[in-house]
Parts: C-alpha cells; structure tokens; sequence
C-alpha cells in the first residue's frame, strides 16, 4: 500500500498518476493514492483509490482479499472549487476502462521467448523458445482479435488399445483407466464428428464492450480450437450468435446465470462445414482412387480366375482390400451434408465454460449438461443436445450399458464417445486425472489409420502406440485452459489471459503423432 507514488502534479499543482502503473508487470497488488480519481480502476494489478473526497468526491475503501471496493461521498467539498474531478459527456456508449485501453496492444516481449506460466492446478507449464516462435506465426497471422481469445480447448488422448482381438479402442480400457486412478463415477458422452469451436457470446453490443473492450456492434465470435476464425462470413456469423442470444433468452439463462456474456466448449457439425477442402482434397481422394482401382483390379483378377489363371489368393486378397476401402467411403458419408442456410448446421454444447465473475471449472458435467439441455430445448432445429450416460465405476452393469450404448452408437455411424471423470478436475494418486478420455469406433478409425487398418498384422502394430506424451500435453493444455478462463473472469490484463492461451498454441507444436 502506496501513498503518492507518482512525484508529479498537473498545472494546477494536483498530484497525477504517471506511466509507471501502465508499465507495471510484478505480481504484487499495489493500491496507492494522493493522485485523485473520478473512479477507481484496475490497471496491471494496480489500483488508485484516491477518490477524491476533499475534491467533493468519495471516500474509497478496497476490502482485501476480495478486491471489492466500498465508496463513500463526501459530504462537502473541503477543497477548491470541485471542478477538479468534474467529467462531462453526452456520450451514450459503455466507455472503455483504463486496463482496455492499455491492452488494445499488446507486447511480444510477453510471449517470446523460454516462459514459465504458473497455474492453479499444475505448478508450472514450461514453453520451450521453438514452440513460442511457431506460436507467433499463427497467432499474428491468422488468430482473431486477442481480446476475444480467452480460451483454447486441450488435445485430448484416447484409450488405451484394446484387449479385444479386432478392434483398437474400446470403452472397458476408458473405464478401466479411471478406475485405476480412484475415480467412482464417470460420464460417457457422445463424440459428435464435426468442428470444435470456441464461442463468446454477450448478451448485446454494450456487454461486449464492457467486458472484452470491443469497439464495434459485435455480440461475440466463434473461433476454432487453434484461434481462427470460424465463420468465412461475418453475417452468418452474426445471424449464428444472435440465434444463440435468442435461446438464452427463451432459457432464462442470463438471468440464472447473473451474467451477460458466455464462454462455451461446442461442436458445429456437419464436418463437412468447417472440413470441406480436407474431405474434398484428401478422404474423397483416396476413397475414389482406391475403389476405381481395386474395383478395375477385381473385374480383371475375376476374369482371369474365370480363365483358369491361378490368381485365387490375389483375388480374395484384392476383394478385401475393395471391401476397406469401400468402408472407408462409408466412414465418412454420415459426417457430411449441404450446408445452405443457417439452419443447416447444428451447434452441440457441453461445456459453459465462463460467464460473469465465474470459471465453471468448479461444476460437474451433470451442471454442464443440465444447463445446456435447457437451452438446446429452446432452440432445437440449431442445437443439438449431448447425450451420455453416467457410469458408475463399481457396478458391472453400468459399465455394459455404456459399452452397449457406444456399440450401437458406432454401429450406426457415430464416431464413438468421450469418457470424463463426473467431476470437471479431478485429481488422482499421482496428481490432476485427464480430463477426458476419447474412445472412437471401428469403422471411424479407418478415417484416421487407413483404410485397411483393421487386418491383424497393423492392429499388432497400433497397439504398440505411446500414449505417455500425448496425455502429458492434455494435462497441460488443460491446466493452461481453466487457468486463462480464471484470469479472464477477474479480469486481469490481457496479457495475463493471453500468455495461457498463447501457450496452448505454443504446446500444440509438439511432434506428437496427430492420429492419437
């Protein structure tokens, strides 16, 4: 606690606050005064309380730990004439505060380089100076405006292989993993096959304004889990989020939730929205190629076999591969439709990730999925409830009812589910659990290892796959996550925030086999 830590005045011999607060970085609160103020703002964990009382201002307390601060007016002006802390304005709209300005830019000393980020739930994450510089790159030249990017979904890793002779991913080894960390209950999720993205949603243009300092009308962004863009068309995007600010209307949301602006975790499908080039360019590609080809090699093989060449083996051979790669095409058709109009998508939440005052780490999935089932049910033909089921680790049957609803899933061309401790952060003997579990079909990992990963001598080498890395950079990221969410709901600076999420880029260059 300062008294005057500034040492200048203004003309009239009134002590001013200098430069020294915008170029503050300690961690270290500092409160100080004898510089008077209108009213009192943050600014780098920096705070003027001088109100101004001898001026005819107020008397201004912050009560400590909890930042709140408590004003009281003066009762008269003790000093000059009270023109020193007079403000005028016929202006309407939400002024920005003293930390939006300053971080309207933001320093690349902040982030390049070796950086150490400290966070709640994991002592230290280390980015190393390669994966900074990469993060850069991206993140100059395609991520959207910092001020929106306050979170960037973790990677996440899959099961352990499976026991069972023809497939590689189950749900018993989901279970089995949690179990082994002390965990009782888990929830299985469906695993929707589209596009994760990152939506910010405030309930009209002023919210925006007062919490992310935005200057312009926009009422949020969609953006994607490595900072782009979502939408190619900003009225698409506008008319999405202002379908959005409709069901939480009709939800009461904003009301339940005592806040007017969002964060959550979803996924926009069709696949095919967001992945258009990918599926065009790669999936059709191969699929068409491998089934004009093996096809021409079947007819040719089978009229030589009907010659009586000795081809037997090579046709039965070559009819299998035609049979993988047929499913292969098959694998990816259920992910893909025309998208004309708004209402062609369908937009599944299943993590409120923030709102006003709150990082909703601190709830279960059965909140987070009971939240959105209200307001899915207020707009139905946009968005798409998750559905789950609860597993309880200790009773044999549960376990099968899952396992039975991931099959039939699968079996009708679902990509698979993802298995999460019923808690959102859990820790375990050696320390924080994952956070999730994906465990994903056999006919969708044709999508991901090939069309003929399924013959016995490449399962025997998938299962030799490490896991080890993978789930340390999802424990990682995740740790960055929540931490970026913290910081932004107590509304620390931006770089602050941004350091988290910038880090989650950086983590991402990590050489770790993508098909995981």
């Amino acid at each position: 606690l300062y008294g005057d830590v500034t040492g200048e005045s203004d003309d009239e011999g009134f002590p001013i606050r200098g430069d020294w607060a915008a170029g503050y970085r300690g961690a270290a609160m500092v409160v100080y005064g004898h510089s008077a103020v209108v009213a009192p703002e943050w600014l780098n964990n920096t705070i003027d309380i001088d109100t101004g009382c001898a001026f005819g201002g107020s008397l201004t307390a912050l009560r400590y730990p909890e930042r709140e601060l408590v004003s009281v007016p003066a009762k008269a002006i003790y000093f000059g004439d009270g023109s020193k802390l007079k403000r005028t304005s016929s202006s309407t709209e939400v002024p920005l505060t003293a930390q939006q300005v300053h971080d309207d830019l933001l320093d690349i000393a902040d982030v390049i380089g070796k950086r150490v980020v400290e966070t709640r739930m994991m002592r230290a994450v280390t980015i190393r100076e390669d994966q900074a510089a990469a993060a850069l790159e991206a993140m100059s030249r395609f991520a959207v405006d910092p001020r929106w990017l306050i979170y960037l979904p973790p990677t996440m890793s899959p099961t352990a292989a499976s026991s069972h002779s023809d497939l590689l991913e189950h749900p018993a080894e989901a279970f089995s993993y949690f179990r082994n960390q002390g965990v009782s209950s888990v929830v299985a999720e469906e695993k929707h096959m589209g596009s994760r993205a990152v939506v910010v949603l405030c309930r009209d243009a002023g919210a925006a304004r007062r919490q992310f300092g935005v200057a312009d009308d926009a009422l949020g962004i969609v953006y994607t889990r490595t900072g782009r863009r979502f939408f190619d068309d900003a009225a698409v995007e506008s008319a999405f989020l202002a379908r959005l600010g409709t069901a939480m209307d009709t939800a009461n949301l904003w009301h339940q939730l005592t806040t007017d602006w969002v964060c959550l975790d979803a996924e926009i499908l069709p696949w095919s929205a967001k992945a258009q080039e990918l599926l065009r360019g790669q999936y059709a590609a191969v699929g068409a190629a491998a089934t004009a080809s093996l096809g021409d090699a079947v007819a040719t093989l089978s009229q030589a076999a009907g010659s009586g060449a000795p081809v037997d083996e090579l046709l039965d051979r070559t009819r299998d591969r035609l049979q993988s790669a047929e499913a292969f095409v098959a694998a990816y058709r259920p992910y893909v439709w025309p998208v004309e109009q708004l209402t062609d998508l369908k937009v599944a939440p299943f993590h409120l990730l923030a709102s006003e005052g709150a990082a909703h780490a601190d709830k279960d999935h059965a909140w987070h999925l009971a939240t959105f089932a209200r307001l899915c049910a207020a707009d139905l033909e946009l968005l798409l409830p998750t559905g789950h089921r609860f597993v309880d680790l200790a009773d044999t049957e549960s376990e099968h009812a899952a396992t039975a609803w991931w099959e039939a899933l699968t079996a009708g061309g679902g990509e698979g589910i993802v298995v999460k401790p019923a808690a959102f952060v859990t820790r375990g003997p050696k320390g924080l659990v994952q956070p999730a579990v994906k465990c994903r079909g056999r006919e969708y990992l044709r999508l991901i290892y090939g069309p003929e990963y399924t013959r016995p001598e490449h399962l025997a080498r998938l299962r030799t796959r490490g896991l080890a890395a993978k789930r340390s950079l999802a424990l990682r990221e995740f740790a960055l996550g929540i931490e970026a969410l913290e910081r932004c709901v107590r509304r620390e600076p931006l770089r602050r925030v941004h350091e988290c999420v910038f880090g989650i880029l950086a983590l991402e260059c990590e050489p770790i086999d993508p098909r995981l």
